[in-house]
């Protein structure tokens, strides 16, 4: 741990310096847990404690957020600015805009602005990383720009209902309601970037369709926007038949998470296996996502490290053990 090191935020502006710090400093709160530092103010005067490193990058963030808090600082503001501030990207190509109702929404990653980019660009795009990296939340966005800008007729989303490694046992009702839990993420997306009002009528109209991959057999999808998510768990025959499903005029997004399989051991898991297979083929664009591109609580990012480097040290250990 380094000499605590002082900043002092100039010019003075007690509006800006309580939109900055939030309410009992929770947006402090959020800056020290990103970047492992302690704060503490008195006025205008921060007095950081941590590495060296830290300390700098906290301290840059300090005045970024100093420069921006003419207005109310959120929560989700300083989270999102946090992650912007961490992959900076040195580049003068402007992220993709998506039409939705969220008019704010857009790649805070390179590789996020990658993946929206192949989405536009390719016909088939793969979308693979751990959770919190925005993969469904994007293509569900990619899916309704393509939508209101009328480049597709149909949205489509699709999940493998495959329990997470538990038993659910019966579930009650009709077939629609003993599958919604599977789907209810996409549901969430949808609402968040329509409104609920508008999500319902074009249900009723059916441009709007979501089902569980069992549903995909033997069916041709023309001009329509489809989503497999959570494709880690298909098997090599329901990617295949998800994929050949593919008609004219459509675009297909998959996107899942190769450290979360929860097929019975021993079933390979179908986006592996696609990975390997389609890497080469023309056309089919995949976006390889990181821990560092964890659009969720600065804490998300520190723990889906911490598994990886316990799986690490798993791999080792099992290999020390069979020389």
């Amino acid at each position: 741990m380094g000499r605590p090191t002082e900043v002092v935020l100039e010019p003075v502006d007690n509006e800006r310096l309580a939109n900055l710090c939030g309410a009992l400093d929770e947006n402090l709160r959020q800056i020290e847990t990103a970047y492992d530092v302690t704060i503490a103010r008195r006025g205008e005067c921060f007095t950081l404690q941590g590495s060296p490193a830290q300390m700098q990058l906290a301290a840059k963030a300090l005045g970024e957020f100093y420069e921006q808090a003419d207005e109310h600082l959120s929560v989700d503001d300083i989270q999102l600015g946090l992650i912007e501030l961490a992959n900076r990207r040195q580049s003068d190509q402007p992220t993709p805009a998506l039409l939705t109702r969220k008019t704010e929404l857009h790649g805070r990653t390179p590789r996020q602005i990658d993946y929206l980019r192949n989405i536009q660009a390719h016909d088939i795009t793969f979308g693979i990383g751990p959770a919190g990296t925005g993969k469904t939340y994007l293509a569900v966005a990619s899916a309704v720009d393509a939508f209101e800008r009328q480049l597709v007729e149909r949205i489509i989303l699709t999940r493998p209902a495959v329990e997470a490694g538990e038993r659910l046992g019966f579930l009650p009702g009709d077939l629609a309601q003993k599958v919604d839990p599977y789907l209810r993420p996409l549901y969430d997306a949808l609402y968040d970037l329509m409104g609920f009002d508008r999500v319902a009528k074009l249900f009723e109209r059916g441009s709007i369709e979501i089902a569980p991959l069992a549903f995909m057999r033997g069916r041709t999808l023309n001009h329509a926007f489809i989503i497999l998510d959570e494709a880690q768990n298909t098997t090599p025959e329901q990617m295949k038949m998800f994929l050949t499903r593919i008609g004219i005029g459509a675009k297909a997004v998959v996107t899942g998470d190769l450290t979360q399989i929860d097929l019975p051991r021993g079933n390979r898991s179908g986006l592996l296996e696609a990975r390997e297979v389609l890497a080469t083929v023309r056309g089919i664009a995949f976006t390889e996502f990181q821990k560092e591109d964890v659009v969720r609580h600065p804490l998300v990012a520190r723990i889906v490290e911490a598994y990886d480097n316990q799986t690490a040290r798993d791999a080792q250990a099992a290999l020390a053990r069979k020389s």
